[in-house]
């Protein structure tokens, strides 16, 4: 690697320097910095000696100006976890020290730039979580991680209120690709979700948690939105009726014929509610897998403050709560009641969020 490619180091080790500096020019400040730990710094070395800082008990300001007990102590407590710590490098950090009485403003850095790596942890996990190998319950598996998520950011946001003026700008990268392979399991279960809704339409007031947009294949998600237009006029639904009304819709204007329409609709089998339920449950996947992208994607722009991290992610996190409502509404137990909701963490950020009160469910045919 030539020299010109080593990356230069960020802001943020020049902010650890500046502290340790400062703590070895003034023992002391050391009571003046909040909630700061060794796990906060992003070099092993730093935390060590910050770590036997916080150990050891400052000399008094007369005697560390005559002597260098504070240094020889921090050396002995420090070097057993940190090996190449030298004499030498301690006189660096004190030099890398602009102004010792900033000290708190450089820990608060450190502070700052731990609270931007974890969030972006956690946004990492519900990636993972969204997209890794599929559990016996992988919906389950992606609300745990959703609700580790808005627990790191409820405890930032002690440490960083929000405050007006603290949207991010950051450009978000567009969602990820969704499967639409006709050969795909996505687009036969739609398949055979619409070809059974039309041959049994009573089931349709009954699974208004489904909606249009959590089809993988436009094509289908227009022919639902057909069929629920149909239901609320109350007029009648079968594969005729889904075939005027998606002419009506522009469908058959897009280079899609009347036979593709009909020949979509002719093979019923199943549940509706089954194959509702997976369509669903893969639509949840997909706003996890996006929203874990989008708060990653926050925490890569190093304009953002800490503010707009926290901000931002509870925006993202809000968007996908709408359709974990929805998933919650169509998986409860038939006898069960209307699910308790939490608060959404984004509340905080803006706008509260509408709830939505689901209708009641009755119980549906065994499968």
């Amino acid at each position: 690697m030539a020299l010109d490619d080593i990356p230069a180091d960020p802001p943020v080790r020049y902010a650890e320097q500046a502290l340790l500096g400062a703590l070895i020019l003034e023992p002391l400040r050391i009571k003046t910095l909040g909630p700061l730990g060794p796990e906060h710094f992003s070099v092993a070395m730093h935390g060590a000696l910050f770590a036997a800082m916080s150990a050891l008990t400052a000399p008094a300001p007369e005697v560390h100006a005559r002597e260098p007990v504070w240094i020889t102590a921090l050396l002995a407590q420090a070097r057993p976890h940190a090996r190449g710590l030298t004499v030498s490098y301690l006189h660096t950090l004190a030099d890398a020290c602009p102004e010792p009485s900033h000290a708190s403003a450089y820990a608060q850095m450190i502070v700052a730039n731990r609270a931007r790596l974890t969030i972006r942890a956690a946004a990492e996990r519900l990636v993972q979580a969204a997209t890794g190998p599929l559990l016996p319950d992988p919906a389950a598996h992606v609300l745990d991680s959703t609700d580790a998520v808005a627990a790191v950011l409820d405890d930032l946001g002690g440490l960083f209120p929000s405050h007006p003026g603290s949207l991010p700008r950051t450009v978000l990268p567009p969602p990820p690709s969704r499967d639409t392979g006709t050969g795909s399991d996505a687009a036969g279960e739609e398949q055979l979700l619409l070809s059974t809704v039309a041959a049994r339409p009573g089931c349709l007031p009954e699974m208004r948690w489904l909606r249009p947009e959590d089809f993988t294949v436009p094509l289908h998600g227009v022919l639902y939105r057909c069929m629920a237009s149909l239901a609320y006029r109350g007029d009648p639904i079968d594969a005729v009726t889904v075939l005027w009304e998606a002419q009506h819709h522009g469908l058959l204007a897009s280079g899609v014929t009347a036979k593709d329409v009909l020949d979509l609709l002719a093979t019923p089998a199943g549940s509706p509610e089954h194959w509702g339920e997976q369509i669903l449950r893969r639509s949840l996947l997909h706003h996890a897998h996006t929203t874990g992208l989008h708060i990653h994607a926050y925490t890569d722009d190093l304009a953002n403050t800490p503010h707009q991290l926290i901000t931002g992610s509870r925006r993202a996190l809000a968007d996908l709560g709408a359709v974990r409502a929805r998933w919650q509404h169509a998986t409860r137990p038939p006898s069960a009641g209307p699910p308790r909701t939490k608060p959404a963490p984004a509340s905080r950020a803006g706008p509260a969020t509408p709830r939505v009160t689901p209708p009641a469910v009755s119980t549906r045919a065994s499968r």
